[in-house]
């Protein structure tokens, strides 16, 4: 895929076992180890060790990483253990095998809860993944004239959809691309995410002009928020159009950072009129204002949200995205914005806001082949 748009946690972000992941092997090894352990060191012992109290221990971590069947087998294998005299496990007396016994039915009875709630979980978490990719589906390799690339990091932990959002979709009047930020991030954002898209692919169909198909978002939000009070509801955008022979774009910004030309080895911010954020009521007062670029062979147009642009070091300073990206402009598409992700990842001290990257490569007709 072309896209990774938060699956999972990727590069780093898996999550650890102590945050629902399976438990590794060595944690699963834990049980069988220490009861093999304290047996050798009985047997190979001279004198007496007082260490049964250590059996206690075995059906507990086993809740850990096995379900309630092998949970109660590693229970009644240290309570035969107990009882096997040569290794003198029960000294000194019947309380150690009181005090095992109650723990090792307590761990079978922890066993089944947690089994039961980490299947329940897996239910859930699938579900609601399913719901996020269908909100924000993994982006093609390639639409119509265009080579695409992008990479989506949400804010929230555990979450594949923020409140960022980016689509490329072809349609009768070309080759329509969106990127954009709305108003808070993590799951709240989802259904104003899913509101924007929507409202976008119906006008990559309907609306013969990028400002209209804009506008249109902006309505989207403005009926939206209608009905409550203070909704406060708002999201920046930047919309482009490529030509059928994709030699040229036509952009439209709507509050959001400018995209980048990357043309022999140089990156440049295009100069765009900014027009007013969606959904705030404004664009029948002052519409956004529509520039049309041309495109050279090799060009490509880097596009990022202000996870990236806005990203501080310890000292505050913003990631300077237009000179770190010069220094990959060799790269494939793929490779650039792992480059820029690793990159900002080092530059600043912690990622707090979703990270949004698309990479949008214009192919002539000799490589559409």
């Amino acid at each position: 895929m072309a896209s990774r748009a938060a699956s999972g946690r990727r590069n780093g972000e898996e999550r650890g076992w102590l945050r629902g992941s399976p438990p590794p092997r060595w944690v699963r090894a834990l049980p069988p180890a220490l009861l093999v352990g304290v047996c050798a060191a009985e047997l190979a012992s001279r004198q007496p060790l007082d260490i049964g109290f250590l059996l206690g221990t075995i059906p507990s971590l086993a809740v850990l990483s096995y379900g309630p069947v092998a949970t109660g087998v590693f229970g009644c294998v240290v309570i035969l253990l107990l009882h096997v005299p040569p290794l003198q496990l029960n000294h000194p007396g019947n309380t150690d095998l009181w005090t095992i016994t109650f723990i090792a039915v307590l761990s079978v009875f922890v066993s089944l809860v947690r089994s039961r709630r980490d299947a329940h979980l897996v239910t859930v978490r699938t579900v609601a993944e399913a719901a996020q990719l269908a909100v924000l589906p993994p982006l093609p390799e390639r639409v119509g004239p265009l080579r695409c690339a992008g990479l989506y990091r949400a804010a929230q932990s555990e979450t594949l959809v923020g409140g960022d959002f980016f689509d490329v979709r072809e349609g009768p009047y070309g080759v329509r691309a969106l990127m954009g930020d709305v108003q808070g991030h993590g799951l709240s954002a989802v259904g104003t995410v899913a509101s924007l898209l929507g409202a976008f692919r119906e006008a990559v169909l309907d609306q013969r002009d990028l400002e209209a198909a804009a506008a249109r978002l902006d309505r989207r939000l403005v009926v939206d928020s209608a009905g409550t009070e203070h909704a406060e509801l708002f999201a920046t955008a930047v919309l482009l159009e490529f030509s059928a022979s994709a030699d040229a774009v036509r952009l439209v910004s709507c509050g959001h950072p400018h995209p980048l030309l990357l043309r022999g080895g140089q990156a440049v911010e295009l100069d765009l009129e900014p027009g007013a954020p969606l959904g705030i009521g404004f664009f029948d007062i002052c519409p956004p204002q529509g520039r049309s670029v041309r495109l050279e062979p090799g060009d490509r147009l880097f596009l990022a949200s202000d996870g990236v642009t806005e990203s501080r070091d310890h000292a505050g300073a913003f990631y300077p995205l237009a000179d770190r990206l010069a220094k990959f402009a060799e790269e494939s598409p793929t490779a650039l914005i792992d480059s820029v992700w690793e990159d900002l990842l080092r530059f600043c001290t912690a990622v707090r806001d979703d990270v949004t990257m698309l990479v949008l490569t214009p192919l002539r007709d000799d490589d559409r082949e």
